[in-house]
């Protein structure tokens, strides 16, 4: 018996589940999205020994003290981006590398800083053994954004901020659009949907409550 075959089959299905049960029940309708969630093996970016939980509705440890987010939070923040294949998108918050291999399937190019040593190669090596060829991390401060790549089409923010950095805001095109977590707790926090409107304009949005690790750095939370 060919047990490799059999458990690769068995995350497809619970994968199916997912998208069904998670994301297409709970109102996301972004088929770009969907199939993003589809496509990219979760298992792939959970500790090793978590790998049966991948598919719970629900956030997993991974190193650093960090976390790879709930699915349905990660398709609703994305959904929010109203993603085009030509996009740039920058991300801010490696993490395991799981956002930013979703965003992979949909957009042209994306660009993601993480401030942990530890997880920049954590997300380095998963991104390569799935064949992410479009996706570049960086290992340096996300709060301040990759200005050298700027401007993004779009930017997913994963970690919570006291407000939403003015660095990030510049880093956007017009008409771009920002999703980031934003709270005065660092646990706590709504999601905020910011678009450029003009060359120093800005329309901002207040939606669901949401609880992300804080986002620390010049012009996110102090360490």
């Amino acid at each position: 018996m060919n047990y490799a075959v059999n458990e690769e089959e068995s995350f497809a299905e619970r994968r199916e589940e997912m998208v069904a049960q998670q994301l297409r029940a709970r109102g996301v309708r972004d088929t770009a999205v969907l199939q993003a969630f589809l496509t990219v093996p979760r298992e792939q970016f959970v500790p090793h020994n978590l790998r049966a939980s991948a598919y719970e509705d629900a956030p997993l440890p991974i190193p650093g003290g960090q976390t790879i987010s709930q699915p349905y939070v990660v398709a609703y923040m994305l959904s929010l981006l109203a993603l085009r294949p030509t996009d740039r998108v920058l991300e801010v918050g490696t993490g395991s590398g799981y956002a930013a291999a979703l965003l992979s399937q949909i957009v042209a190019e994306v660009y993601t800083v993480e401030r942990q040593a530890e997880l920049v190669a954590y997300a380095r090596k998963r991104l390569a053994e799935i064949g992410c060829e479009n996706v570049w991390v960086y290992h340096g401060d996300g709060s301040l954004g990759w200005p050298e790549h700027a401007p993004y089409d779009a930017i997913l923010v994963s970690a919570g901020s006291p407000e939403v950095p003015q660095a990030l805001r510049e880093q956007l095109v017009i008409n771009g659009r920002l999703v980031i977590p934003v709270g005065s707790s660092r646990r706590q926090q709504r999601i905020v949907l910011v678009q450029r409107t003009g060359a120093n304009s800005y329309r901002q949005q207040h939606l669901s409550p949401v609880a992300f690790v804080p986002l620390i750095g010049v012009q996110g939370w102090e360490e």
